[in-house]
């Protein structure tokens, strides 16, 4: 299955990722219901691994309404009120019609949970973290007029887990996420696409809304339970 899964990915990414999903969401609600996990004292130094699916509203118009991907992520627990949360992201979305928008995230997030209580079914938290952001924009009919940009961002939102049972939680998540750099504007000029940016201008604060869903499982307490 594995390599069926490997050989997917090189002919058609989006079928693999489509697959790579519900064999994990398989395997995960498989192995929810093993043991359970033990835990020592508190829920810090928990580790956990998931994916998620994104949503991205710019609050650009004129590099698109909106982006779709998916991503990966796990948290490893500090505190008891302290989870961190390290993540990847892949989004496109379409600009203008006649292009295609890319963007790769890779970063961190702190949680901090303000409310807490045994057995709560609903875990909600706020957020702040840091991530670096490529970004890469092609003409869909001439891939050799295209422009790319690494930038740093900030972000920073809310959020709740839904505990499914002791190891198993689906989360949901918002946050605004500002780009701390020189954003790529696109033109259509003589039906050809042309790309500015504000060089001339400083660096700016250009952001999008992320809305993410995204499914979790506990591996292991790693300094409490044994």
């Amino acid at each position: 299955m594995v390599n069926v899964l490997l050989n997917d990915l090189l002919l058609n990414k989006k079928n693999s990722l489509k697959k790579f999903l519900v064999a994990y969401f398989y395997g995960i609600s498989f192995l929810s219901l093993s043991q359970p996990l033990k835990i020592k004292n508190n829920e810090s130094g928990i580790l956990s691994l998931g994916v998620r699916t994104t949503v991205s509203l710019f609050n650009d118009s004129e590099t698109g309404n909106f982006g779709t991907g998916a991503g990966g992520q796990f948290r490893i627990q500090l505190a008891e009120r302290v989870n961190t949360d390290w993540f990847f992201d892949y989004l496109t979305a379409d600009v203008k019609e006649i292009a295609n928008r890319t963007d790769y995230h890779i970063g961190w997030s702190v949680l901090f949970y303000p409310y807490l209580k045994e057995k709560q079914l609903f875990k909600p938290y706020i957020l702040a973290g840091h991530c670096f952001d490529y970004t890469h924009i092609v003409e869909n009919s001439n891939r050799t007029n295209f422009a790319e940009r690494w930038s740093s961002a900030v972000q920073m939102g809310i959020g709740t887990h839904i505990n499914l049972t002791q190891r198993l939680d689906f989360t949901v998540m918002g946050q605004y996420m500002i780009h701390l750099g020189n954003e790529i504007h696109p033109e259509v000029v003589n039906n050809q696409l042309v790309y500015t940016n504000n060089h001339n201008h400083g660096a700016s604060l250009e952001g999008h809304l992320l809305i993410n869903l995204g499914i979790h499982y506990k591996i292991i307490d790693l300094w409490g339970g044994k």
